[in-house]
């Protein structure tokens, strides 16, 4: 209470009033070291690069380390370094797990391991933090290409995190445990209701298509990039062949969630769909369970050689003789020059090579 009176004092002489409002709006608390939030709403599309002062305060690098780093680069110049929240945000990312954990044992006693680690991913996932992100303000102060970026959730959540991982290394772990249970949770988040509403709309619809034995695919539509070059993706669901619900997101999965969700809501209320659907199913099994009425023809067939073996026609040398060497033997004298009808087979085949060679 006593920090928060002399840090209200000193605000009228602050250079960033503006900023210390904004954030103690959303805090409830004054910051300490502003240059923690600053690069905590920094987003990696605005490519800012840190200044010596800005590297000694967060990394705690000496003055001479810096220009070290910098190549040379005087106080208050830019370095070669980028710097953006996405430290912050692993960081963040930490302590939220640890807060909301502890926050999640207290709040559900008797409750079990998995429904607690259950309500815990629900209330720290992307969707959830972007929109708590938006509703207390902070997505309006993100920097990130300068343009206004409230709509992304990817963002916001990102954001959101590293906001934590500044609170932590601006006041501690007790601060970031406080700001959750005293301005998340008693203004913005119904822990409740978050804990037993069903989030998972990706395995509720697959368990519906194992029950009832029809087949669920996703299909991508587009992937692109955003103006801040953020990936984007937009899956479609489709059943037995048959398209549902299209949804977008920064991820493939916060795409598929969105398109679970939205098919879904089809299912329990289009009843045509849900007719397109089995009807497709009934068709498919159909088919599948269609009996073969004539048996294919078997037909004898050669082996496709060229040589085909004779117990009785193998050279001296024990080889296989071929089809025309079979008819070339077959040839009777009658075949043969009068002139050669009385000569011995020896003497005929001499004639003939003589002849060939032109030897006769």
């Amino acid at each position: 209470m006593l920090s928060n009176i002399i840090d209200r004092i000193k605000l009228p002489f602050r250079k960033e009033k503006e900023l210390y409002l904004a954030l103690y709006k959303i805090l409830g608390f004054f910051p300490r070291n502003i240059t923690y939030y600053k690069i905590a709403l920094m987003h990696k599309s605005l490519g800012h690069r840190a200044t010596e002062k800005e590297l000694k305060e967060l990394e705690k690098v000496s003055a001479k380390k810096a220009k070290g780093k910098g190549k040379g680069a005087k106080k208050g110049k830019k370095l070669g370094r980028p710097l953006n929240n996405e430290r912050l945000e692993f960081l963040g990312d930490a302590i939220l797990d640890a807060v909301v954990g502890a926050v999640a044992y207290q709040h559900f006693p008797g409750k079990s391991e998995g429904f607690l680690t259950n309500a815990r991913s629900k209330m720290v996932q992307r969707d959830t933090l972007g929109k708590l992100a938006q509703q207390m303000g902070l997505s309006r102060l993100i920097m990130a290409s300068g343009r206004n970026v409230t709509h992304n959730s990817y963002i916001g959540g990102n954001a959101f995190e590293a906001l934590v991982g500044a609170i932590y290394l601006d006041r501690g772990y007790e601060a970031c445990r406080q700001f959750w249970t005293k301005r998340v949770m008693s203004e913005y988040l119904n822990v409740e209701r978050v804990a037993y509403t069903e989030v998972n709309f990706k395995s509720k619809i697959l368990e519906w298509s194992q029950k009832n034995r029809v087949k669920l695919d996703f299909r991508l539509v587009e992937q692109s990039q955003d103006e801040n070059g953020s990936p984007k993706f937009a899956y479609t669901v489709v059943i037995e062949g048959i398209d549902g619900c299209t949804g977008e997101g920064f991820s493939k999965k916060e795409s598929q969630q969105h398109a679970c969700e939205m098919t879904l809501k089809e299912l329990r209320t289009n009843g045509v769909f849900i007719d397109k659907i089995f009807a497709a199913k009934t068709e498919r099994t159909q088919m599948e369970e269609m009996p073969v009425s004539v048996a294919p023809v078997v037909t004898e067939t050669d082996d496709g050689l060229v040589i085909i073996k004779d117990i009785d026609d193998t050279t001296a040398g024990g080889g296989i003789i071929t089809v025309a060497e079979r008819e070339v033997d077959d040839l009777s004298l009658e075949d043969v020059d009068v002139r050669l009808q009385d000569k011995s087979r020896e003497e005929i085949i001499a004639a003939a090579e003589a002849e060939a060679y032109g030897n006769s």
